[in-house]
């Protein structure tokens, strides 16, 4: 029980920091994707789509046999899986507010294009961010404990969800509880995240608060 409650702040430690570091990039390319179009906007695409279709876990099985276990290396592999998401999101709000009036009056007054970018469109895309984030970070605790549970994800002894299910796995019958615990504590936790991202985008989405 008490290595199951230090799993539960290993697996949202590790979902913070890769949400960090994931939507952070992604929300800088897709800002410049957005913004920029054209050829821009065709090549970090095109980057985004191979990304999204190449297999997490076998580049997080070749990362870690390549360099070896540890908590950066997890949220590194974690966050190649996560930018994409946030990257394509972006750039479709971004495509929909440069055509706002308040962007091209701020092009008249002579703002840079960062400043526009940061200044002006970033703040328009905050409540997608946030409604994304808290969708991501149950897709996250499902992709550590999928990781653990093949045993590359975060080292041992450090207690992981997806490792304590592989630990009872061969003890179903004698000793269910070893996974059982752990299995229901993931299915309890991304099921309570999804619920609450799915009210939090009721909640800031002004077209469904005008359809109640």
């Amino acid at each position: 029980l008490s290595r199951m409650f230090y799993g539960a702040r290993i697996s949202l430690i590790l979902a913070a920091v890769t949400l960090g570091v994931g939507a952070g990039f992604g929300t800088l390319v897709g800002l410049v994707a957005g913004w920029f179009g054209h050829w821009v906007d065709d090549l970090l695409m095109r980057l985004v789509d191979t990304m999204m279709a190449v297999p997490l876990i076998l580049v997080a099985l070749v990362v870690v046999s390549a360099i070896g276990q540890g908590f950066a290396i997890i949220v590194l592999v974690m966050a190649i899986g996560v930018w994409p998401r946030f990257a394509r999101m972006v750039r479709g709000e971004v495509l929909k507010l440069k055509a706002m009036d308040y962007v091209a009056m701020a092009q008249v007054s002579g703002a840079s294009t960062w400043r526009i970018m940061f200044k002006h469109l970033l703040p328009g895309v905050i409540n997608t961010l946030i409604v994304l984030a808290t969708l991501q970070v149950g897709m996250i605790i499902i992709l550590e404990a999928m990781l653990s549970f093949l045993g590359v994800g975060v080292p041992p002894p450090s207690p992981a969800w997806g490792a304590m299910v592989a630990d009872g796995r061969d003890r179903l019958v004698g000793a269910w509880w070893i996974s059982t615990c752990p299995g229901v504590a993931i299915l309890l936790t991304v099921l309570s995240l999804n619920l609450f991202g799915d009210w939090l985008r009721d909640t800031l989405d002004p077209t469904l608060r005008q359809l109640e």
